[in-house]
C-alpha cells in the first residue's frame, strides 16, 4: 500500500457513466466498493457520446476520458472503435504515477494491450504491476457466435488468451465463463455474479420524476404490453419475440411488444416489427435507470433469451435481474444459468427458444392474475443474491487481494 494513503488502482474501460450499460454501472460500482476500502481510484475510459442521457457519476474517482469513434447507436463498438480506444490506451496507462494494481475491462484487445504495457513499465521499474481481468464475456466465443470471420475469430482469441494468461487474477460474472476462461488460460479465476441495483429497480407505486414520466398517457404504450430491456445482439436472439407477436396478436389484438435498448440486431428487430401491424412492436431507445425500472414495473412481463447453439449457452442477461427486482415476471427462451435460476426458484417461465413455445408463454402471461406473493418472492432473491453492491464489494475484495504482492 501507498505510504499516502491506500493502494493506487487504475481502471481501464472503454464503458463507463453516463455510457447506459449493465457493464457501466457495474464498474461504477466497483469504483464505489474501492474507495469504501481506502483505494484511490483512476478510471481511463471514454468520452460520453452526446446522446442526451447524463447520470453524475456518484464518487469522488478520477476520471480521465478520452475521445473515440462510437458506431451509429454511440456505442463503442467494432474493430475501429476498439482500436480509437486501444492505442491511446497504451500511453494513458504509462502516464498513470506508480499503480498497484490495474483492472481491465474487456475487448480482450484492451486486455492484450494492459499486459503488454505493464510488461514494459515493469521491466523499466523492476516492479511488476498486476492486473485483474475482469471476464464479463468470452468475446471469442461471442464472435464466432455471430459468424465473425474465421480470421477475426482466430486473432480475437489470441488476444483472449494473452490477456486471461497474464492476468493476476480473473473475475468471471458466472461458472459457465470461468469453465470458459479456465480454459482460455486463467490461472486464477473468481466466480462473482452481476447484479443490480435494487435502490432503482425495485417494487412500489411511488411515483418519481422518471415514473410520471414514463406514465404519461403520450409516452406509455395504450394497451397491455410485454418489455424487452437492454441490449439485443446476435446471440440473444431477442427477434423471435417479434415472430411470435404474429400468434400473441391473434388471441389478444391489444397486446404490444416494447423495446427499450440498443444493440447489433437492432436493424434486423426493426424490420421485423414493419411486417406487423403499426403499434403492435416498438423500439424505443436507451433510457436512464429510473424510466428503465418504471417501464418494468408497468410491463405484464419481461423478456429475456439467448440463442441455443452457438456455445453461447453460459450467458447471463443482467436484464433478467432488472426485471426480478421490479418484481415483474419473466419469459425466457433458451438455455443458460439463468433459465435455471428462473426454474429453481420460481421466478419466471422459461420455455425452449422456439417460436410457438415464446407465444404460448407470452399469451399466458399476458392472461395471468397479478400475484403479489410471487412478485414478493422475485424481490427477495435478487436482494438477497444479486444486488449490485453486494457483487461489487466481492469484486473488490478481489482486486485489492491482486494489489498485494505489488505492495
Amino acid at each position: 500500500m501507498s505510504a499516502t494513503g491506500g493502494p493506487r488502482v487504475v481502471l481501464a474501460t472503454r464503458i463507463y457513466p453516463p455510457d447506459q450499460a449493465a457493464a457501466a454501472f457495474r464498474l461504477r460500482a466497483l469504483v464505489g466498493a474501492l474507495q469504501e476500502r481506502g483505494a484511490r481510484v483512476t478510471v481511463l475510459t471514454t468520452r460520453p457520446a452526446a446522446t442526451g442521457v447524463s447520470e453524475p457519476v456518484a464518487n469522488s474517482a478520477t476520471v480521465r476520458r478520452w475521445p473515440v469513434l462510437r458506431d451509429r447507436s454511440g456505442y463503442v463498438r467494432g474493430y475501429l472503435p476498439y482500436l480509437s480506444f486501444d492505442l491511446p490506451l497504451t500511453l494513458r496507462i504509462l502516464a498513470v504515477a506508480s499503480p498497484e494494481v490495474v483492472v481491465v475491462e474487456p475487448p480482450p484487445t484492451t486486455g492484450a494491450v494492459v499486459r503488454a504495457v505493464l510488461a514494459l513499465r515493469g521491466r523499466r521499474q523492476r516492479h511488476r504491476i498486476p492486473y485483474v481481468y475482469y471476464a464479463a464475456d468470452v468475446w471469442s466465443d461471442a464472435s464466432a457466435a455471430t459468424k465473425a470471420p474465421r480470421q477475426v475469430v482466430t486473432v480475437l482469441r489470441l488476444a483472449e488468451r494473452f490477456a486471461l494468461a497474464g492476468a493476476q487474477e480473473v473475475i468471471a460474472v458466472s461458472e459457465g465463463v470461468a469453465e470458459r476462461v479456465r480454459a482460455l488460460g486463467a490461472r486464477s479465476v473468481h466466480v462473482v455474479p452481476n447484479g443490480v441495483d435494487v435502490r432503482v429497480f425495485r417494487p412500489g407505486s411511488e411515483e418519481s420524476h422518471a415514473d410520471q414520466r414514463v406514465h404519461d398517457p403520450a409516452d406509455m404504450p395504450p394497451r397491455p404490453f410485454l418489455l424487452y430491456a437492454g441490449t439485443a445482439s446476435e446471440w440473444q436472439g431477442a427477434e423471435i419475440f417479434i415472430e411470435a407477436m404474429h400468434q400473441v396478436l391473434r388471441r389478444h389484438p391489444a397486446a404490444s411488444l416494447v423495446f427499450l435498448g440498443h444493440g447489433s440486431a437492432w436493424s434486423r428487430l426493426r424490420r421485423l416489427a414493419g411486417q406487423l401491424p403499426r403499434g403492435a412492436v416498438e423500439l424505443r431507445p436507451l433510457v436512464e435507470p429510473p424510466v428503465a425500472a418504471a417501464w418494468h414495473r408497468a410491463a405484464a412481463a419481461a423478456l429475456a433469451s439467448v440463442r441455443p447453439g452457438v456455445d453461447y449457452d453460459f450467458a447471463y442477461p443482467t436484464k433478467v435481474l432488472a426485471a426480478l427486482a421490479c418484481g415483474t415476471p419473466v419469459v425466457y427462451a433458451g438455455p443458460g444459468p439463468a433459465a435455471a435460476d428462473l426454474t429453481e426458484h420460481r421466478l419466471g417461465t422459461v420455455v425452449p427458444y422456439d417460436v410457438g413455445a415464446v407465444a404460448d408463454a407470452m399469451v399466458a402471461t399476458l392472461e395471468a392474475a397479478p400475484d403479489a406473493e410471487a412478485a414478493e418472492r422475485r424481490v427477495e432473491w435478487v436482494a438477497a443474491r444479486r444486488s449490485l453492491d453486494a457483487s461489487a464489494r466481492h469484486a473488490a475484495r478481489v482486486v485489492l487481494e491482486a494489489a498485494r504482492p505489488a505492495r
